[in-house]
Formats: structure tokens, C-alpha cells, sequence
């Protein structure tokens, strides 16, 4: 399936004008040999020096802008002394250009509110580079600067040699960060996947040795080379005039001067091979054991009608198959932790058809023979017309979706169609069209169109499957000859057709006796009401407009498991998850997957340490079948044996070898430090605990926990009449049971440790460290003192960014965070974490610590708290206009017991914020006596 079509299918609406989408309307009538439009919203341009511009206006989210530079020119373009030097001038651009020395450049950006990693970042991968700098769209300096910065990073990075020599050592810690069992054996399997490729030898991240000495002069040439305009496009889109845009890009980047005798910017094939490549590859480090079937095809581009049509037929075709797949991994005994299959674009000049799966360490065999037998089966048998038409539902409703939103969809998501239509040619009709073209031509795709792409994508020829996993003792994988008997006897096998099994019943024959509201409560400030149902259920509603199709829930009950007996800590911990899995009344999940084709809507219940509770969405439409679904929860929660032997069957497999991974050893290791290992405090579960899960205990906590509804709380935010939804209301959630019982959670006597602790954590081979520092203590919570916690925490990041990564080189990333709890105790914790190489452990801890110090000392510039304050003004400004945001912050408020009249006093504790606040925050929570210091060090 084309990336264009996955993209529309999550997120993608393109907003276009009525006589657009009319002039497109009489192209779809036409021949299919015609060409896809554009989409006439998007201004796409050329200079005279071959740069390429893409312009568009789009004002979600307002006063902003999403400027890019993408560079057509990945690690494939890099000669052999340059191995990770496509990725290595992607660094550079950040630490010196002609207008921004050193430093200045992420100094600047943070000081308007750009955060770097978060906003201001870049990537290389094997045919690209792009460089995203999102920026305020309202102030015309920051404007011409963010452009400044563009033009900058396209042909004026300096390259000094200060510089180079200084971000080896962060270049170095990012592929010191990659490193692992993982990428281990992928440095094996990728060659055979890739056997006789170019490919095979250009990982964007390159060899350490290169990185390491590649002189200055070879760096440069690589920059002049490649970085040049007939290789670029600038890319624009925001809250902005497009006119005054094109004019300011023209100006600007028509005078960087193309490359006289350019390089050839080849593309390189994938050869094809008549034999099948089989790599088994183990590591004693690996957590998980994974089979991996690809079978090559021909790239084929779309341009045409017909081949989005062609592309339709195989988003069809993969989307079926993945519903089978994932049936499979519900059943009582199943073949995969995770299964799935997909046809895309394996490289630029390659597609391919695979199948996955993730199994467990003696799964390998079942899981694979159980990929080629749905292959195989639908090679033989086809899907079924049932199947057909709940998917075309789903597609349909899914672009439907992205039609409705077309006129409130985010910057970013356009700007990421438009890279992929600069580097791929890959089309952007925009929504209104692709809407519009799919209800033409859905009915005529047929079954036996889709049932012909199984013998057209699954041969003997350009074959490969790879296996990974762990090598550990008593655990055998299959051999390559194994392997490949597996996929002789693949086709033998009697294999028969699909059962498509479905139900016609309705999940309420009739509504249940309805309550009633009895309170109504306006929460002016927050512009929300807050609804007490009959039997003491309350309901907070906020109606929004940010989206059209979009209802956000979520409700919450204090209790949780904490009201049980160690005993059932895990019976109890599985419930709500098993009886999400088993489904409602008599419909398992995967009846109501068929039921709801077409629709938008879904629900599932939770049991946590201090509450219990359920999360759910729907597209307006298909609101009242949430509220059944939330009903049926309470009220007829299926119990299914089948679904509990799958859930704990899974979870075996999952943690079979979990803790053979340094990385989660590690983190498995600091929560028990955190709890003084309370058997209930956290951690990864081990194999044996899963069968301490009671099947018929789990059930019977599951129905105490949503026996009585009357302490439940549930948050609608949405685009909603309150008015029209009150009914369904009273009918679904006033019905609930309810008992009225007085309860609430218990306190576990979870507490992390006092004092100094100071621990290492001997795992692992490769020479990676992984430091954790959590300075804890108690906390009386308080808006001010929460807010300057918090923003303590990002002033600290943003100085150890610059201190022990940009000066020091020692880092990749850190990162430094503030925060609190109120529950079971009123506690802070500021956490500070960093990867680094094992020799550089005590130097960069000594480093935090002294700026901490530092920090306590004299405090903070005015600087500092400035780009907070920008980060904060900007970041606060988008959120408010996002349905989740409000229905965590207003969760959050009723959870913790908070005035929300005071919801505002944020924008005010943002401008008040000062270089004292700070201070003494770091004097009060950076106590030196009473901190955890945790760091991973390879075995000795």
C-alpha cells in the first residue's frame, strides 16, 4: 500500500476550496488513465537554480508555521571514506552557520519558544535528510529568521574544525545509544535482506571509525557536494499570507548558486534472486524472538487514476488480512504475541509484500508455518464477501473522517505529504478528492480483484525470512535448512477456507430504564458543565469545536486494586484487561469489531493501584453506541476463558526474556530501587507471576469494581450538543448500578527510599551507560509551587543540554523533569537521565551535580527564564485547543480535588515566573541528602 493512502487512513485532511473540489469533480468522472490532481490549496513552485518551494496556508494551530528543508541526498550518496557523513553534517548544522555562530542557533530558537529535540530537530535516513523548525508565525523578525535559519542550513553551515571535532563525540554517543542486541543482529540479517545492494553497506549512522577520524576537508566535500538547490525544497506551511511567503523564499533562496557539473544522484536497485534468503540470528541479549517473511516486488509508481485505484484494491487486500491475523492472537492458544502483514515501499527503487510476527522463544516455527498458511489460505480461497464490505465500510468511514476534519487538521501533517511528494513523487490530491474518488470507485472493486493479488505477490523468487532471537540455553532455533523445509511443505498442507462468522444481533434489543439528571452545576471559568445523574453518577461535559468528528472519554472511580490482598495483586492487576479482551453480553471482541465496521467507536475498561475506570472514543455519530458499550461494561461484562488463557499465554511469551535486555533490566531494576522493592510497587512481571492470575477471581474483583457506579466520574470532550445528549446520558450511565457504598483507596505503603543511594547495575556487554538521578521528598502541593517544580525541571534540561552535550560532547540527549503526586503521599520528584559511554560515567555525573549546585548558588539568568517562558506560552496556547488536553487537565482537577476557577492562573504563573522562584525551588528540592543515583555499567 502506497504511504500516501496509510497516511490519509490515521490522519491526513486537506482543506480545499468549493470550486477546487468541483474542478476535481469532473476529473474523477473521467478516464482512469488521467493523471492525479493536485491539490490546489498547495502552492508548488521552482527557482532558476532547481530549488523546489511548497507553500501552503493552513491556520491550525494558529500563529504558527511549520518550515522544512528537505535534502534529497541520504547515506546511499556517501563514497566509501565517508560512511556516516550524511548524518554527521545534519549534526553540524545545528553548531554553526554564517548568521549563527556556535551555539547561537538553538540558543536563539529556544529563547522564541522552539524546544530543542521536541520541536527543532532533523533526521538522515538512506535517501534524505530533513531538517523541521517549527516557529511563531506572528511576528515578522522570528519569520525572516526561521527563513535565515533555512538558508543557512542549505549553504552556509561553517564546518569549522573546532566544531566538527567537538560533535564527534555526540555523534558518536547517538551510535553508542543504538547499539545493543537489536542492532546486532540486524548488522547480520539487513546484508541478506539486502544482499547485493548498496543498501546493504549505507546505514545512515555510519562507522564509528569514520566518525571518528574522517578529516575535515572529506566532511566538507560531502556538504558541497550534495547540499545544493536542484537537490532541495523549502517547505512552508502555516498561519501565514502564501503570497508574502513566495515572495520572501524567491528573494532569499534564489542566491544560493547551483553547483556547476553536479554529481549524479543516482538511485540504486535492489536485485532480484531466483533463490530464497534465509538468515537465523541470535543474540544473548535479545528480549524478544521475532519471524520476519519478505517477498520483493517491482517498485510501481502511482501517477494515475488507475493506480490509486490498484492501491485502493491493496489497502483492501492488507487491511482483511490483518483482521485475520490479529483474530488469530486472540484465540485461547495463540501463534504470535503480535502478527501482521503489509505491502509497501521497501526502498526507493523496491516494494515488497511481508508477513510479521513476534512469538515466543520456541514459537518460531508455529509462527511462521502460521504466516504461510494465511497467505496460503487466502491464496487459495480468497476472502469472503463479508469481509469485503465491512472493510470497504471501514476505509470509508475512515476517509470520511479526514473529509470531516478537513478544515482543522495540524500544519505538520501536510508538511509530511509534501516531503514525501518532493522525494517520492508520491501524490497529494488532497482529501476532498481522494473522498470523493473513493465513493466512486469503491463498488466496483470486486473480490476477485483482491483475491488476484495473493499469487501476484507470494512466490518461490525474491524470497527472504528472517528470525531473531535470544541465544540462551535450552533454547533451540530453527536452522536455515529447517527454515527453508518449512516453506517447501508450506503449499502441501490441507488448509481450509476462512469461516467468517457474524451476528445480526444489536448490542440492546430495547434501552434500559433511563435515570435522570438531577443536578446541573456550569463550570463558567473552563466553560464546561457538570451533570449529577439519579443514581450519583457525574458527568463533566465540554463541548468543543477544535474537531468535527472527534468525542474524547474518560471516567475514573477511586479503589482500584489497592483494595485487595497481595494474593490477588495480579488476578486483580489482569482484570480489566481480560475483560476488554472478552468482550460484552455475548459478543466477544472480535463480534463487535464486525458489528462496528464502519463506525468509530471504541471502549475499554482499566483497574489501576488506586482506581478503576474505562477510556473511550466515537465519532459523533456514533456516540450512543459508545455509551452502550460503557453501559455493557458495568453491566454484562463477558466472561471468557478463551480470552484469559490468550492474554496470559501472550504475556508468557512477552516476558519470556525480557530481562536478557540490559535496557530493560535496567529500568526494571530502578523501579524496585524506587520502592525498596514493595512486591507491589512495579517492575517488569516474570513468567511464573502470570500464574498467579485466578481466573474466576479476576472476574469476580472485575464486577466488585463496577458493581456500584455512583462514585464513578466521567469526562466527555468533544464536539457535542449537550442538550441532544443528555437522553443518552440518563439512559446508558443513569441505568448504571448503584449501591452507594462509602470507599476509597488504600494506601499500599509504596515509598521510595530516604537518604543517599547510590547503586550500580552490572548488565549487558556493549559499552553504554545509562544514569538515572531522583531527588525525592515530601510535598505539600501548591499551583505555584507545582508550576515552578515543573518549570525548574525544563530550565535544568535546557542547561545540561548546552553543558554536558553541547560543551562537553558527552551526551546525546538528556533529559532533566519536575513533577508531583498527591496520592497514596503528597510527594515531588525532579529526575535527571542520560545515556553515555561507561568512561565517561563519573566526569558527566560530577558535571550535573555541579551545575546543580550551581544552580542553588546563583541561581539562573534571566535568559533561562525566558525560553522557558516562551516554551510554556507557546506550548499552552496549542494545547487549549486540543480535546485531549482538556480531558486529562480536567481528569486531572476532579482527580486531585483542585479549584478550577483557578484553571487560568497558569498564563499569570507563567509571566511571574522569576530567577528567585527558581532558586529557591532548587535550594528546597535539590536536598543533597536524600537523593537515588542509579547507573547501568556493562558486565565486568
Amino acid at each position: 500500500m502506497k504511504n500516501y493512502l496509510l497516511y490519509l487512513l490515521t490522519f491526513s485532511t486537506l482543506l480545499i476550496s468549493s470550486s477546487g473540489l468541483r474542478a476535481q469533480e469532473i476529473k474523477i468522472s473521467g478516464d482512469l488513465s488521467s493523471e492525479i490532481p493536485r491539490d490546489p490549496n498547495v502552492r508548488i513552485g521552482k527557482l532558476d537554480n532547481g530549488l523546489t518551494y511548497y507553500i501552503r496556508r493552513n491556520v491550525k494551530p494558529e500563529n504558527k508555521v511549520e518550515l522544512r528543508l528537505v535534502v534529497n541526498v541520504g547515506s546511499m550518496m556517501e563514497d566509501e571514506n565517508q560512511r556516516g557523513l550524511a548524518h554527521f553534517i545534519e549534526h553540524m548544522a545545528f553548531n554553526g552557520t554564517k548568521h549563527f555562530k556556535k551555539n547561537e542557533l538553538i540558543d536563539y530558537l529556544q529563547s522564541v519558544g522552539v524546544e530543542f529535540g521536541a520541536d527543532l530537530n532533523a533526521y538522515t535516513s538512506f535517501d534524505e535528510t530533513v531538517y523541521m523548525l517549527p516557529i511563531p508565525s506572528d511576528d515578522e523578525e522570528i519569520l525572516d529568521k526561521g527563513l535565515l535559519v533555512l538558508e543557512d542550513w542549505a549553504h552556509n553551515v561553517e564546518l569549522t574544525p573546532e566544531e566538527i571535532d567537538k560533535e564527534r563525540g555526540v555523534v558518536i554517543e547517538e551510535w553508542r545509544l543504538g547499539r545493543g542486541a537489536n542492532q546486532r543482529m540486524f548488522d547480520k540479517w539487513f546484508p541478506v535482506l539486502f544482499s547485493g545492494s548498496r543498501y546493504a553497506e549505507r546505514l545512515p549512522i555510519g562507522k564509528k571509525e569514520i566518525i571518528e577520524n574522517a578529516d575535515y576537508e572529506t566532511i566538507r566535500k560531502f556538504y558541497k557536494d550534495w547540499y545544493r538547490p536542484d537537490l532541495m525544497a523549502v517547505m512552508a506551511v502555516g498561519d501565514i499570507d502564501p503570497d508574502e511567503m513566495e515572495k520572501k523564499i524567491k528573494e532569499r533562496f534564489s542566491r544560493i548558486q547551483p553547483v556547476p557539473s553536479p554529481r549524479e544522484r543516482k538511485l540504486y536497485k535492489v536485485p532480484d534472486h531466483q533463490e530464497t534468503y534465509v538468515s537465523v540470528t541470535t543474540d544473548k541479549e535479545a528480549p524478544f524472538t521475532q519471524v520476519q517473511l519478505f517477498y520483493k516486488a517491482d517498485y510501481e509508481s502511482t501517477e494515475t487514476l488507475q493506480d490509486y485505484r490498484r492501491d485502493v484494491v491493496y489497502l483492501l487486500y492488507n487491511g482483511m488480512l490483518n483482521t485475520r491475523l490479529n483474530e488469530l492472537r486472540q484465540s485461547a492458544d495463540p501463534p504470535f504475541i503480535f502478527g501482521s502483514t503489509s505491502y509497501s515501499s521497501m526502498v526507493r527503487t523496491k516494494n515488497n509484500y511481508a508477513s510479521f510476527a513476534m512469538v515466543g522463544e520456541t514459537g518460531v516455527k508455529r509462527g511462521l508455518e502460521t504466516l504461510l498458511e494465511e497467505n496460503e489460505r487466502v491464496k487459495r480461497h480468497g476472502f469472503t464477501q463479508g469481509e469485503l464490505e465491512r472493510y470497504k465500510k471501514d476505509i470509508l468511514n475512515r476517509y470520511e473522517r479526514s473529509f470531516n476534519e478537513r478544515e482543522k487538521t495540524e500544519s505538520r501533517r501536510y508538511v509530511s505529504e509534501y516531503i514525501r511528494n518532493f522525494l517520492t513523487k508520491e501524490p497529494i490530491p488532497g482529501i476532498a478528492f481522494e473522498f470523493e474518488y473513493l465513493k466512486k470507485i469503491l463498488p466496483t472493486i470486486t473480490l476477485e480483484e483482491v483475491n488476484s493479488l495473493a499469487p501476484k505477490w507470494i512466490k518461490d523468487v525474491n524470497r527472504v525470512v528472517i528470525v531473531t532471537g535470544p541465544d540462551k540455553e535450552g533454547v533451540v532455533l530453527p536452522t536455515e535448512q529447517e527454515i527453508r523445509d518449512i516453506l517447501d511443505q508450506s503449499g502441501d498442507k490441507e488448509i481450509a477456507a476462512y469461516e467468517d462468522e457474524v451476528s445480526d444481533a444489536s448490542l440492546f434489543e430495547k434501552k434500559p430504564e433511563s435515570g435522570e439528571v438531577v443536578a446541573t452545576k456550569p463550570l463558567d471559568v473552563v466553560e464546561a458543565t457538570e451533570l449529577t445523574l439519579s443514581n450519583g453518577v457525574k458527568v463533566v461535559l465540554k463541548a468543543t469545536d477544535f474537531k468535527n468528528d472527534e468525542i474524547l472519554m474518560s471516567a475514573y472511580s477511586p479503589g482500584g486494586h489497592s483494595l485487595y490482598s497481595d494474593e490477588d495483586y495480579y488476578s486483580a492487576s489482569f482484570a480489566g484487561q481480560i475483560v476488554a479482551q472478552s468482550g460484552v453480553k455475548d459478543f466477544s471482541q472480535i463480534n463487535l469489531r464486525k458489528m462496528f465496521a464502519g463506525k468509530t467507536v471504541g471502549a475499554s475498561p482499566y483497574i489501576g493501584t488506586l482506581q478503576e475506570g474505562l477510556q473511550g472514543n466515537a465519532a459523533p455519530k456514533d456516540l450512543e453506541t459508545l455509551l452502550q458499550l460503557v453501559n455493557l461494561y458495568f453491566t454484562a461484562p463477558r466472561k471468557d476463558p478463551s480470552a484469559f488463557e490468550s492474554i496470559k499465554t501472550r504475556n508468557k511469551m512477552l516476558f519470556q526474556n525480557l530481562m536478557s535486555n540490559p535496557q530493560f533490566y535496567y529500568s526494571d531494576q530502578v523501579s524496585r530501587i524506587m520502592t525498596q522493592n514493595h512486591p507491589r510497587g512495579g517492575g517488569f512481571p516474570k513468567e511464573e507471576d502470570l500464574d498467579k492470575v485466578n481466573f474466576e477471581r479476576a472476574f469476580e474483583i472485575y464486577k466488585d469494581r463496577f458493581s456500584d457506579a455512583s462514585d464513578f466520574t466521567f469526562f466527555f470532550v468533544g464536539n457535542f450538543n449537550i442538550d441532544e445528549m443528555k437522553p443518552m446520558l440518563e439512559s446508558y450511565l443513569g441505568s448504571l448500578p448503584s449501591t452507594r457504598r462509602k470507599e476509597t483507596w488504600k494506601d499500599l505503603g509504596v515509598r521510595s527510599p530516604t537518604g543517599v543511594v547510590d547503586k550500580v547495575i552490572n548488565r549487558g556487554t556493549d559499552p553504554k551507560s545509562q544514569v538515572t538521578i531522583n531527588f525525592t521528598g515530601d510535598y505539600k502541593p501548591d499551583k505555584k509551587d507545582n508550576y515552578v517544580l515543573r518549570s525548574l525541571g525544563e530550565i535544568l534540561r535546557n542547561r545540561l543540554i548546552d553543558l554536558i552535550r553541547e560543551e562537553k560532547s558527552g551526551v546525546y540527549t538528556v533529559g532533566a523533569s519536575g513533577s508531583f503526586s498527591k496520592y497514596p503521599v503528597e510527594r515531588y520528584t525532579i529526575r535527571i537521565a542520560f545515556p553515555c559511554g561507561p568512561e565517561n560515567v563519573d566526569t558527566l555525573v560530577k558535571a550535573v551535580f555541579d551545575e546543580i549546585e550551581n544552580v542553588k548558588k546563583n541561581g539562573v539568568s534571566e535568559e533561562d527564564i525566558k525560553k522557558v517562558q516562551e516554551a510554556q506560552r507557546l506550548d499552552r496556547k496549542e494545547s487549549l485547543k486540543q480535546n485531549r488536553y482538556w480531558l486529562n487537565q480536567l481528569r486531572s482537577y476532579y482527580y486531585n480535588g483542585s479549584d478550577l476557577t483557578s484553571f487560568y492562573d497558569y498564563e499569570k504563573l507563567i509571566e511571574e515566573l522569576n530567577a528567585d522562584d527558581i532558586k529557591v525551588a532548587a535550594n528546597k528540592y535539590f536536598n543533597m541528602n536524600n537523593y537515588v543515583k542509579a547507573v547501568l555499567m556493562p558486565e565486568e
